[in-house]
């Protein structure tokens, strides 16, 4: 069974620490959840794992291999931001191509939510379009670890819960890392939580420790 192992992440900008000796692990198989206010650190976290910036110190290993380098990540871990990703002038069908193999790809071009918008291009789309096409293209491409930065923005409740539904059934031969500052929708799916708060990053046991750590509502 594949690992992701991310240990003494720590990572400043000037005087500011942002993550401190963060130490996170994701198999295939489980949703991790990483929940934490705007400011916290998440995207650092996730773009320091993918590899697009350098933490100050780091490690991080995909089963028995030390990844030092972005080249290393390739087909072992995907990454979506929370900003507009894909170029908005190449046609949806060719951008799903370009990231997925030849059965996800015909299984996407065969998805009703796919279909109606696949000789379309980005530009010409809506902000929950984009988001729905950037999200499955990335949870259907080959990479072993998906790394989804608010993956539910700008969705309809609807299209919020086929993608879950979705991620729910591909978790089984991925490893999923989900932020989320909704911390509703990200314990909804998630087999583990942490609270990335002050620099540091903790397992919560269950939603109560999580309603008093993150002063939540007691009706969540």
């Amino acid at each position: 069974m594949s690992k992701l192992h991310i240990d003494s992440v720590t990572k400043s900008y000037g005087s500011r620490t942002i993550l401190k000796d963060i130490y996170l692990s994701c198999e295939k198989g489980k949703i991790v959840a990483l929940i934490g206010g705007i400011g916290s650190g998440k995207s650092t976290l996730l773009q320091i794992i993918f590899g697009t910036l350098k933490g100050d110190s780091q490690f991080i290993k995909f089963n028995d291999q030390v990844l030092t380098k972005q080249s290393d990540r390739k087909n072992k871990i995907a990454y979506l931001p929370q900003t507009l990703m894909f170029p908005k002038d190449i046609k949806i069908k060719n951008l799903i191509s370009l990231f997925c193999n030849e059965i996800n790809t015909q299984k996407l071009f065969n998805s009703d939510l796919i279909q109606p918008v696949l000789n379309r291009t980005m530009r010409n789309l809506s902000g929950g379009e984009r988001r729905m096409v950037e999200v499955l293209t990335i949870i259907h491409s080959d990479a072993d670890f998906i790394l989804l930065e608010e993956p539910y923005s700008g969705l309809s409740p609807i299209l919020k819960e086929k993608i879950m539904n979705m991620i729910m059934e591909l978790s089984q031969e991925k490893g999923f890392i989900i932020s989320d500052f909704n911390v509703e929708e990200a314990i909804k799916i998630s087999d583990e939580f942490y609270l990335l708060s002050n620099t540091s990053l903790k397992q919560m046991k269950d939603l109560k420790e999580l309603q008093q750590d993150y002063y939540l509502p007691k009706n969540i």
